[in-house]
């Protein structure tokens, strides 16, 4: 079982604009996988609908893990993601993450709470964007 991070699944949705997103997709996330970020719940469908607005939104950008926990098949962290829109405008938003991967190393589902530290006002929904 070869497992995911954060890292490697931001990397591949918005970071890697040549990758396919649905493959990015598949590489990372299982066919019943469900998020809930800020309190709203998305399955599969919703989350690939967001990422397709995000790539459209984003030019370019880098995360930053700060602190980072695997038990079996839980994972938490905490990380900085740091956007820059087509647009230049440039915003950091902080997550705290908590996810379950399904065996096969793939996220299954992650709840996460997002906190815009540096940015226009706009931004403070980025991770509901759709």
């Amino acid at each position: 079982m070869t497992s995911t991070d954060i890292t490697r699944a931001i990397n591949d949705l918005l970071f890697t604009p040549g990758l396919d997103l649905a493959e990015a997709i598949d590489r990372h996330f299982t066919p019943d996988y469900r998020q809930r970020t800020d309190g709203v719940w998305s399955d599969l469908p919703a989350f690939t609908r967001h990422m397709t607005r995000l790539r459209t939104l984003v030019r370019s950008g880098r995360l930053e893990v700060h602190d980072e926990f695997r038990d079996g098949l839980r994972y938490a962290d905490r990380h900085s993601v740091t956007i820059t829109r087509h647009d230049g405008r440039t915003s950091t938003t902080e997550v705290y993450l908590f996810g379950r991967f399904a065996p096969d190393g793939r996220f299954q589902r992650v709840e996460e709470t997002t906190l815009l530290v540096t940015g226009h006002d706009d931004d403070r929904n980025l991770g509901l964007v759709n």
